[in-house]
């Protein structure tokens, strides 16, 4: 029955309630077909829609994005994999779909942080999905429909309780927007800027030119930028994200966070852990960590032997001339910053992870530092003239 609002358990926290979600006119957007989502699954699905919504119109392709605590741990566009990425993502055994596509390169990006991960899809559930994501843990799905075998395989999760969601894919919000923080009105025009490659045409380096995959890529870092939260950077390749960071205070550690997640997601397919043999019923989460251990250099003694367990037989470190080995073979990486880069520190930071296509709003008192630190490095970069902020 359509309604108008929808009363939700609590809100962010087990003691604000009561909560709910509502509309001033008309009726939701959205349906429940299962579960009862919360506050924040509730967040993380409108904003996670968005992405994919304009991540499929920019590209035309199937999309899907991964969210944690309102921002994206991964977004991808349903790109074939191959066999290595098929295994890094654990689904070298499965029938793929673009749709499923997307969402094993959108968990595939930073599978610790997706973990217990809100999934937004561009398109109608389908089997091969819903298969994937069963076997996952997360919170629920948006998406603007359910294949009826689909909705059944996903109804059947957690004893009936995963949340699905069902989101109308021609509804429009109001151009204005507003929230309440401590008793007063925010409002302001929705951030509804299009993000198409005519964004990048103000190019600023010597080189000049952007091919083609890096377009694409530079569309996915920069529309998954425009819903995470500032400050924020995103790295991506192949028609994915590969490192987020968000949240942080200052632009360089959000270059640094984001470019450390983008090295963990290559090494993981280093040969050495693609090879690595696990003890038989160690989960898949379980299997996630311990890879994530696996390049830490330092473990507590206690850390060192959990992770002994998980193996058959135990992989030999990393050494740090090997993991340097591996990361120079990273390279045609895109990132996308939602403001100006203040130092060249950024662009420094960035190249060691195999950066070489830039989008920035520009603006800095530094620009002309900027611009010539990327030119050392044979960067192509570009201003936007947008800033992309999100709170």
């Amino acid at each position: 029955m359509p309604q108008s609002q929808l009363t939700l358990r609590y809100g962010c926290n087990p003691h604000q309630s009561p909560a709910r979600v509502f509309v001033d006119a008309g009726e939701l957007p959205i349906k429940v077909l299962s579960g009862s989502p919360g506050y924040i699954n509730l967040l993380d699905a409108m904003n996670a829609w968005q992405l994919v919504r304009e991540l499929k119109q920019a590209t035309g392709l199937s999309a899907a994005t991964s969210f944690k605590h309102v921002s994206p741990a991964g977004a991808a566009v349903g790109l074939p994999l191959s066999d290595t990425l098929k295994r890094v993502y654990f689904v070298d055994d499965m029938e793929l779909t673009p749709l499923a596509t997307a969402y094993a390169r959108a968990r595939g990006a930073d599978r610790m942080s997706s973990f217990g991960d809100w999934i937004a899809l561009s398109n109608p559930l389908d089997v091969a999905t819903a298969k994937l994501i069963k076997r996952e843990v997360s919170d629920g799905v948006i998406a603007p429909g359910f294949d009826p075998e689909a909705l059944e395989i996903l109804k059947a999760k957690k004893d009936g309780k995963y949340n699905l969601v069902q989101i109308d894919p021609a509804f429009e919000p109001p151009v204005q927007e507003d929230r309440v923080v401590f008793g007063v009105h925010f409002e302001q025009k929705r951030n509804d800027v299009a993000i198409t490659p005519a964004m990048f045409a103000k190019i600023v380096t010597a080189k000049k030119e952007f091919p083609d995959h890096a377009v694409r890529d530079l569309l996915v870092a920069q529309i998954a930028l425009k819903y995470t939260q500032s400050n924020s950077v995103v790295f991506a390749l192949d028609g994915q994200v590969i490192g987020v960071g968000a949240g942080q205070q200052s632009r360089v550690h959000c270059v640094r966070l984001a470019a450390a997640k983008a090295d963990r997601w290559f090494l993981r397919q280093y040969p050495r852990v693609l090879g690595m043999k696990f003890r038989p019923g160690i989960k898949r989460a379980d299997r996630d960590n311990a890879i994530d251990l696996y390049f830490e250099e330092n473990l507590a003694p206690i850390e060192l032997s959990a992770w002994r367990e998980c193996f058959e037989s135990v992989p030999s470190r990393m050494t740090s001339e090997e993991k340097r080995g591996w990361l120079g073979k990273l390279s045609g990486v895109s990132v996308a910053s939602d403001a100006f880069f203040p130092f060249r520190d950024n662009i420094d930071r960035a190249a060691q992870t195999g950066v070489k296509y830039v989008v920035q709003p520009g603006g800095s008192v530094r620009d002309d530092v900027v611009i010539k630190s990327a030119d050392e490095y044979g960067m192509v970069m570009a201003f936007t003239k947008t800033r992309l902020f999100h709170h």
